[in-house]
């Protein structure tokens, strides 16, 4: 069965004015660059000026992977932090594949164990994303951390209905079913109380899959306990920012035909996909990751002055300024013009409107 993976994120640009505060410790004022994805330039997005990028896209060799099931699409580990030591951090992990053994006749004659590898997948039982996120994605992201505990178990069950309609509209007759669901935890890591939340995907391709199940969509966001609310407005910024490099899209979707053989299949999913970036742009192949920071934080719809596109923010800011190189500046000073900022040494700055509603 075909499938397409979207990737984001960056690696870091230019200066900034000396009298603003681009940390965590002052949100009255942030000032957002547009950086790249470092190793393919698959996406572009805003990041605070003065955080820390680290890994990006990356390729599963299949001879070292013992087979070829993680090799068809681009993986994507990456991570955006204020500083070194990702005090501050949002990390996006990347999408795997596993087998549930239990699913075919060699695995029920105890054939695959639980651990062993199967064309290149894993072997595990197949987990809800609570499960997953617990078992599978705290010990590889967080393996040097002690006094774990867990802080909040939310399930989604409504934001996994909407992706099995999506997913069931764009492959009529696709079996997949979805899990979807947020843990929040606290741990010390480095002489560091954190607290994190985590959200994860589980897709299981059901029959067709005859075991095959995945995770998607696993991110994760940190910061020192008591603190994490507060940065929570300014990932979704960052979140919410991304473009996705058309070229790169369709050549990893051309890649993709090419290593699973399915001409027919591929070719249409690359014309919808090229069709959905015409049409809907910066939020192409985003519906999922708007509703999960839609349900995880606040957000408003402003109108570019430059483009006249509508674009998503934040709601946590009275005001917002736009040049057209797509820097952005939030603040809540009702004084502060970026155009007079000498610091800044830009005079095209302009505020963007919130967007009309229908009356």
């Amino acid at each position: 069965m075909k499938r397409w993976f979207v990737f984001y994120f960056l690696s870091l640009l230019s200066a900034v004015p000396e009298n603003l505060s681009y940390g965590m410790d002052d949100l009255s004022t942030v000032v957002l660059l547009r950086v790249h994805e470092p190793r393919e330039n698959a996406f572009s997005m805003l990041v605070p000026k003065g955080w820390q990028t680290a890994g990006g896209i990356f390729r599963v060799d299949p001879t070292a992977q013992g087979g070829p099931s993680q090799s068809i699409a681009a993986k994507l580990d990456f991570a955006i932090m204020k500083d070194q030591q990702g005090t501050v951090m949002a990390r996006w992990l990347p999408d795997m594949l596993y087998f549930d053994a239990g699913m075919s006749p060699a695995g029920q004659m105890g054939l695959f164990p639980p651990g062993s590898n199967y064309a290149g997948m894993t072997v595990y039982p197949k987990m809800t994303a609570i499960q997953f996120i617990d078992q599978i994605v705290i010990p590889y992201a967080h393996p040097q951390a002690t006094g774990l505990k867990i802080t909040e178990q939310r399930n989604l069950p409504g934001l996994a209905l909407r992706i099995q309609q999506r997913a069931q509209a764009a492959i009529p007759g696709m079996t997949f079913q979805y899990n979807v669901a947020i843990l929040g935890i606290t741990y010390w890591e480095s002489g560091i109380q954190f607290e994190e939340k985590l959200f994860a995907i589980i897709e299981d391709w059901g029959q067709l899959g005859s075991g095959m199940w995945g995770n998607k969509d696993t991110f994760l966001m940190r910061a020192p306990i008591g603190k994490l609310s507060a940065t929570e407005p300014l990932f979704s910024l960052i979140r919410d920012s991304v473009i996705i490099n058309r070229q790169w899209l369709s050549g990893e979707l051309r890649g993709q035909m090419q290593r699973i053989q399915t001409v027919r299949e591929v070719q249409k999913s690359i014309q919808q996909i090229e069709q959905d970036i015409v049409e809907h742009r910066r939020k192409t192949n985003a519906e999922i990751h708007n509703d999960m920071f839609l349900t995880l934080t606040s957000q408003e719809e402003y109108v570019n002055p430059f483009t006249n596109e509508v674009e998503t923010g934040s709601n946590q800011w009275q005001h917002r300024w736009v040049n057209p190189a797509g820097e952005v500046i939030y603040t809540n000073d009702e004084t502060y013009d970026p155009r007079i900022d000498a610091n800044l040494n830009r005079s095209d700055f302009q505020r963007t409107p919130v967007r009309k509603r229908f009356e």
